[in-house]
């Protein structure tokens, strides 16, 4: 089936079988292999990549649902030498680790900072009706589904939690 999807603002045309995931086409057909394929089930996060700024797993997509849409890799977020401030606060906050979920805890900590800046409440949000802002226990709430198996989670929390407002987060209390 021919597709052309739209991967961090560049036209991809694609000859893909129709049951192919979104991950597959960007790792195995783009030959974009910055999201990992961990649990392939949707549980770990490694394949987060944002779909019109919305962050899914792509391991649970198909390829063909998204033409049209805006897809968001890590590889669209920075570069080596020109890191985004997420990106440079991994590094400094040595959230990393292994590196395999880093690409996915990354977009992630993206699209999670889009859902509080849109005033979209999580379960451990206060109120329905407030905005809610970037406490630690909206962090951990709302990172919950990429897990990291190094246990670099205190690395990677102080680490968004500094980038936050430089990735456009405004409604920031202290995390704890």
């Amino acid at each position: 089936m021919q597709i052309t999807l739209s991967i961090n603002g560049e036209q991809k045309p694609l000859d893909v079988d129709p049951r192919t995931t979104l991950l597959d086409a960007l790792r195995n057909h783009l030959d974009m292999t910055g999201s990992k394929k961990g649990c392939d089930h949707g549980q770990c996060g490694a394949c987060t990549v944002l779909v019109n700024d919305r962050r899914i797993n792509a391991c649970l997509a198909l390829a063909v649902m998204h033409e049209g849409d805006e897809i968001t890799t890590i590889e669209g977020m920075g570069q080596p030498g020109n890191l985004s401030p997420l990106q440079k606060s991994f590094v400094k906050h040595d959230g990393y680790q292994c590196g395999y979920c880093t690409p996915g805890q990354i977009v992630s900590a993206k699209g999670m900072i889009g859902e509080i800046e849109a005033g979209w409440p999580s379960y451990v949000s206060d109120s329905l009706q407030d905005a809610p802002t970037l406490t630690g226990e909206e962090l951990k709430e709302r990172m919950s589904g990429n897990l990291c198996r190094c246990s670099a989670y205190q690395g990677i929390c102080n680490a968004i939690t500094e980038a936050a407002p430089d990735e456009g987060l405004t409604k920031k209390e202290a995390a704890e």
